[in-house]
């Protein structure tokens, strides 16, 4: 369509010319002595703008002609960046293939060319870890941090990533923390960070990131529980050298996750270390309180193997409890052969007895049989002894 109007608009101009041709009657004097010429207006109106043409097409073929160099840089830079961003595309591709000897050497194409020399190189550091490449991978994340501030996040992140993998946990929480100083501002690197401080044993911040991280939802209930228990166990083990560190630790373990059964074992096994059998039995108390657990009522009778025989008043006691559990729980095994050893401390023969083969008869257990053992040898009925022996010898 714009053709046809420029077509269009020289026809008009040349009839346009042709017409004041015809009717132009005046002329043009060029006088240069000795030479005198005349020509016709319309005829010198028409050499003006064949000259102007011919100067204006002389004058843009000279600048082009000069300008011909920098238009070859410009396009041979254009081919360049061109080629650099193939380079990066097919490293990318090449690294999510898993082909990572040629996404190295396609990621230090574009960083060689500098489309994004940067991301070039993190993505080379990444292709080198993959080979095991270590000392390669370590001059690209050099290389990637000459790339400047900007890159600075993307480069830490991808350390502390690559220290992760290599179990090098000091390494991963150091590049982590220089990244976010005051603590993580992204869910996916409060998540690494957590895996690094687990990593070092830096107990109490995990538990602070594995309850940041269930607040915002990041993290499963579950697998933020884990956390905490572990945690907390790995606490109590450090913080367990006298009863007043004990005690210190426990004040600092909400009520909720101190009645956790694991946590509620591993504070109720660190007070009858020390000797503090009443506190390990609250705690047991209070854990069977808030949740059954077949392990920690067994840990409820052995804490009576740190009682003395002046101590039997107390034992009576956890038996009555044992007993009150016993209306709810009346087919447990492990609360039956509890109440068994609970009532051999408290020298209930014939009572001990009975829980115990009523513990039997819901299934076998080793621990039964050998209390069965021990009380059939104190009352003098070897035979019966050596054949609870024989049975304990046979589980596992």
């Amino acid at each position: 369509m714009r053709g046809l109007f420029w077509l269009i608009a020289v026809f008009a101009a040349a009839v346009a010319f042709a017409l004041a041709g015809r009717v132009g009657e005046g002329y043009v004097l060029v006088v240069y002595p000795p030479w005198r010429v005349e020509i016709s207006l319309f005829l010198a109106v028409l050499a003006l703008a064949a000259a102007f043409g011919i100067a204006y097409l002389a004058l843009r073929l000279i600048g082009n002609t000069l300008a011909l160099p920098a238009q070859v840089r410009a396009f041979r830079e254009r081919r360049k960046r061109e080629h650099a961003q193939k380079a990066l595309t097919a490293a990318l591709q090449c690294y999510f293939e898993g082909r990572f000897a040629r996404a190295e050497k396609e990621a230090g194409l574009a960083w060689e060319a500098g489309a994004a020399p940067g991301i070039a190189a993190l993505i080379a550091a990444r292709a080198a870890h993959q080979m095991r490449e270590h000392d390669r991978r370590d001059q690209w994340l050099e290389r990637a941090e000459s790339a400047g501030e900007s890159l600075r996040a993307a480069r830490l992140l991808t350390q502390a990533e690559l220290a992760l993998d290599e179990r090098d946990f000091i390494g991963a929480r150091d590049a982590l923390r220089s990244m976010h100083g005051t603590g993580p501002r992204h869910i996916a690197t409060a998540r690494m960070q957590l895996r690094a401080e687990r990593g070092a044993q830096n107990w109490e911040e995990v538990l602070r990131l594995a309850a940041l991280l269930a607040k915002r939802g990041a993290l499963p209930p579950a697998i933020a529980e884990e956390h905490r228990v572990q945690a907390h166990i790995e606490l109590l083990a450090r913080d367990s050298g006298d009863r007043i560190s004990l005690e210190a630790r426990l004040r600092r373990i909400p009520s909720s996750e101190l009645a956790l059964p694991r946590v509620a074992a591993s504070a109720a096994r660190r007070a009858a270390a020390l000797g503090e059998a009443a506190l390990a039995r609250d705690l047991i108390e209070r854990s069977l309180g808030a949740e059954w657990n077949a392990a920690v009522v067994a840990l409820y009778g052995d804490i009576e193997k740190l009682e003395t025989a002046k101590r039997r008043d107390e034992a009576r006691a956890r038996i009555e409890r044992g007993e009150r559990w016993l209306r709810e729980h009346a087919e447990d095994p492990q609360l039956l052969a509890t109440l068994g050893r609970l009532c051999m401390a408290a020298e209930l023969w014939g009572k001990a007895q009975n829980y115990l083969e009523a513990s039997l008869s819901f299934g076998p257990s080793r621990a039964a049989q050998l209390e069965l053992a021990r009380l059939a040898e104190r009352e003098g009925r070897t035979a019966e002894a050596q054949q609870h022996f024989r049975r304990a010898g046979e589980l596992p």
